[in-house]
C-alpha cells in the first residue's frame, strides 16, 4: 500500500503548530509503514525526517483546488493531509483530512502572516459552515486532534463521515529531555524560578493581555513571552499593565525554550479556545505545573493535573500561583503533570492513524 503524507503546512525555520503536528506524525507514521512526504520547497526538508518526498505546488496557490492531478502521478493509495483545505477534484487515491479546531468561525480574524488575497478567502471562508461541509464530505474520512473538536464537528453536521481523533503529542525540548523520566524525579517547587511562561500567538482569542494583568498582580514574577513578537504587539503588552515584568525573547530556540520550561513555575495561557495546546504537554512532561484557562480542550488535555482559572479574571491566575509557592501543592500538580503528559505521544498517534489509512487504503484495493 503507497501511503502519501502532505507536508507542505511545515514552516520554514520554526516550527507551529501545525508544523509540529505534521512533522511528529510523519517521523512516527514511517516506523511502521513506508510514507512519501508531499512538500513544496526544499527549505522544509529540514524541519522533516529523511524519507522519500515530492515537490508540488504549494497549499496556498491558485492551483490547490487542483492539487490531486500532482498527486496522481505517484499512484497512491491513500493520502493523509494534516488540513482540511487540499484540493480533491479529479482524485484516484483515498483521502484522509484534519480539522484542528473550529475556532476562527467565533474568531474570523485571520493570522497576520498570510497575504491579503488569502486573508481575505480566509473570511470568506468562515462566513458559513458550508465550505468547511463541502471540503469534508469531498473526503473519504476525518481526522481530529481532540475530543473536543470531535464533539464540535458533530454539534454542527460538518460531515457525513467518521471522525478519528489523532492526538496531538509534544517531543521534549532538548535542553530538559531528561529533567523528567518519572514522576519520582520531577523537581521541587523551591528549585523553580520565579517565572511563568507564555508559548503561543497573540492572535485576539489568545487573550494574553490577561496574562500581563495577572503578573502585575504578581510582583515577584517575570512573565516569559516566547513566539516572535511584533514592535507593534511588544508595545501594546507593555501598556496593558506598566507593572507586570515582562520578557520578550522574540522567538526563542528549542532548547531555550526547554530550559526556561525546566526552571519556571508554571506554563500559563488564558486563551478563550483552542483546538489542542502541545505547550501545556511540553510543560507537563518536564513536570512542570500548568495554570491555564477553564475551557473543556485544556480540562481534555490536563485532567487533574492542570490549576484552571476563568479566562476573563485575571486574579485567579494570580491566585493559582500563589497555591504553587506551597512546596507539597507544587510537588503534587508536577508528578500529576508527568503522568498526564505521557497519555499523549506521537507513537500512540501514528498507530491510531495508521490503522485509519490502512483500512482507507484496503478500500481503494477493493475498488
Amino acid at each position: 500500500m503507497k501511503v502519501v503524507f502532505d507536508c507542505r503546512y511545515t514552516r520554514i525555520g520554526q516550527h507551529d503548530g501545525i508544523s509540529r503536528y505534521t512533522a511528529g506524525l510523519v517521523a512516527a507514521l514511517a516506523e511502521r509503514h513506508a510514507v512519501i512526504m508531499l512538500i513544496n520547497d526544499r527549505r522544509q526538508l529540514a524541519k522533516l525526517p529523511d524519507l522519500p518526498w515530492e515537490l508540488i505546488s504549494g497549499p496556498t496557490s491558485i492551483l490547490e483546488p487542483l492539487v490531486a492531478l500532482q498527486v496522481n502521478r505517484l499512484k497512491p493509495d491513500v493520502v493523509f493531509s494534516p488540513m482540511q483545505t487540499m484540493g480533491s477534484f479529479g482524485r484516484r487515491y483515498r483521502l484522509v483530512l484534519t480539522v484542528h479546531d473550529l475556532i476562527y468561525y467565533s474568531n474570523p480574524t485571520p493570522p497576520p502572516s498570510f497575504s491579503w488575497p488569502v486573508r481575505l478567502l480566509w473570511r470568506l471562508y468562515h462566513l458559513s459552515w458550508w465550505p468547511q461541509r463541502f471540503l469534508l464530505n469531498k473526503a473519504d474520512a476525518i481526522v481530529t486532534v481532540s475530543e473536543t473538536t470531535r464533539d464540535l464537528i458533530a454539534e454542527h453536521n460538518l460531515t457525513r463521515h467518521p471522525v478519528t481523533v489523532v492526538r496531538n503529542a509534544a517531543t521534549a525540548p532538548p535542553a530538559a529531555a531528561s529533567r523528567a523520566d518519572d514522576a519520582e524525579n520531577a523537581p521541587a517547587g523551591r528549585d523553580r524560578d520565579r517565572s511563568l511562561v507564555y508559548m503561543g500567538s497573540f492572535m485576539p482569542y489568545k487573550n494574553v493581555e490577561a496574562l500581563v494583568r495577572a503578573t502585575a498582580l504578581l510582583p515577584d514574577y517575570d512573565l516569559h513571552i516566547m513566539s516572535r513578537v511584533s514592535d507593534r504587539e511588544r508595545l501594546h503588552l507593555e501598556q496593558v499593565d506598566s507593572g507586570a515584568r515582562l520578557v520578550f525573547h522574540n522567538g526563542a530556540t528549542d532548547e531555550e525554550y526547554g530550559e526556561l520550561l525546566s526552571r519556571a513555575t508554571a506554563l500559563v495561557s488564558a486563551s478563550r479556545a483552542e483546538g489542542f495546546g502541545i505547550p501545556l504537554v511540553e510543560a507537563m512532561g518536564q513536570g512542570t505545573p500548568i495554570i491555564v484557562s477553564d475551557i473543556p480542550v485544556f480540562r481534555e488535555i490536563g485532567g487533574d493535573a492542570g490549576l484552571y482559572f476563568d479566562p476573563e479574571i485575571p486574579s485567579q491566575l494570580a491566585e493559582r500561583v500563589r497555591q504553587l509557592e506551597d512546596p507539597d501543592v507544587f510537588t503534587e500538580h508536577s508528578r500529576r503533570s508527568v503522568s498526564q503528559a505521557a497519555l499523549f505521544s506521537w507513537g500512540r498517534s501514528s498507530e491510531t492513524l495508521w490503522e485509519l489509512l490502512a483500512a482507507e487504503g484496503s478500500r481503494h484495493a477493493r475498488r
